[in-house]
């Protein structure tokens, strides 16, 4: 199954753009939040990592909407390998 997650910063952004591609690539369930990329406590993306299992999809809409930092995008994409 493909999962997706859209993040946004603050209340002021919209999830549109994201959700549209998200849907458009075929995401079964996409989880959403708003948190600031330097914020490290970030429950929906803790939630859709929860939600994987072995053959399962996760898509993004770009990169810098996974991780906070590119530490954090290595760690987390090793962490899915």
């Amino acid at each position: 199954m493909q999962f997706g997650y859209a993040r946004i910063s603050t209340g002021e952004q919209t999830l549109n753009l994201q959700l549209d591609a998200l849907r458009s690539a075929g995401c079964g369930r996409i989880f959403t939040e708003t948190a600031s990329g330097a914020k490290s406590d970030r429950p929906g993306l803790a939630d859709a990592l929860d939600h994987l299992r072995p053959g399962d999809t996760l898509v993004v809409w770009r990169l810098d909407r996974l991780g906070r930092s590119l530490r954090h995008l290595i760690d987390t994409l090793t962490d899915l390998d």
